[in-house]
């Protein structure tokens, strides 16, 4: 039996490891891609209270509520269970989902390459640290918490690296397609291979499913803001986002340590 568990866990790891060599070199073997101008020109430009583009600034609020709302429940004692030698990823996750409220605020007054920036940095830490805690609940807390710093300092060197090539006009946005693109593959596939050191996993699948609506009314923009909603897709994917990290919050509140 435990030959058995054992080659079924090496089984698990080499699913992952190959799929993840295969996404390296699919993205790294296509052409650089530069950023295409066209991303800036969101739908709703509409101007209130002096606040340019005021719904995509504005909903970006219900980040830094939900970013709060996680950063005070993991001072207050015994608020959820997490793993205590991975702390610094939950306060990284949480403060980075605050951040994304700036970030992509002063990005919203004025889009373009430079404020971008200041939009994909918060979130990839945001994102970083949080592939890093899946790691550590559902594969091993010792990975996870060696993965952290180095999927942060790797997801910051491929913003700083695309900024670089633009500002030489030679836009290459494949590092930072790899680090949004691959844990994007690799979670499911986690959450469906690996047992959580917790109960109430579901979070995850909340966020995950929430993550895609909102790429989804991003991708709606225009029909959404003039002839459905006449507010933008842009803007509701940003409260449907943060809505998707308020329900894995919740889930962490739920939750308890597996018997296993």
């Amino acid at each position: 039996m435990m030959d058995f568990q054992s080659k079924l866990i090496k089984v698990k790891y080499i699913v992952i490891t190959s799929i993840s060599l295969l996404c390296i070199v699919g993205v790294m073997m296509l052409d650089p891609i530069a950023q295409d101008p066209a991303y800036h020109q969101f739908k709703d430009q509409r101007t209130l209270f002096n606040i340019s583009n005021f719904w995509n600034v504005i909903s970006n609020l219900f980040f830094l509520l939900v970013g709060i709302a996680g950063l005070t429940s993991l001072f207050r004692s015994h608020d959820f269970k997490l793993i205590n030698n991975m702390k610094m990823a939950y306060i990284l996750f949480f403060f980075g989902v605050s951040m994304v409220a700036f970030g992509s605020g002063y990005y919203h007054l004025s889009p373009n390459n430079e404020s971008l920036v200041w939009d994909r940095l918060p979130m990839t830490f945001a994102f970083m640290a949080l592939f890093s805690i899946i790691i550590g609940e559902f594969i091993s807390s010792r990975l996870g918490k060696l993965c952290l710093w180095p999927l942060i300092i790797f997801g910051v060197f491929s913003i700083v690296y695309w900024n670089y090539t633009e500002n030489i006009a030679e836009g290459d946005l494949r590092l930072y397609i790899l680090v949004q693109f691959l844990p994007l593959v690799l979670i499911p596939i986690i959450l469906l291979l690996f047992n959580s050191k917790f109960t109430h996993t579901s979070g995850y699948w909340y966020l995950l499913c929430a993550y895609f609506l909102a790429k989804v009314f991003e991708y709606y923009d225009l029909i959404l803001f003039e002839k459905i909603l006449f507010f933008s897709g842009h803007s509701i994917k940003h409260i449907i986002a943060a809505l998707g990290i308020y329900f894995l919050l919740r889930s962490y509140k739920r939750r308890e340590l597996t018997s296993g």
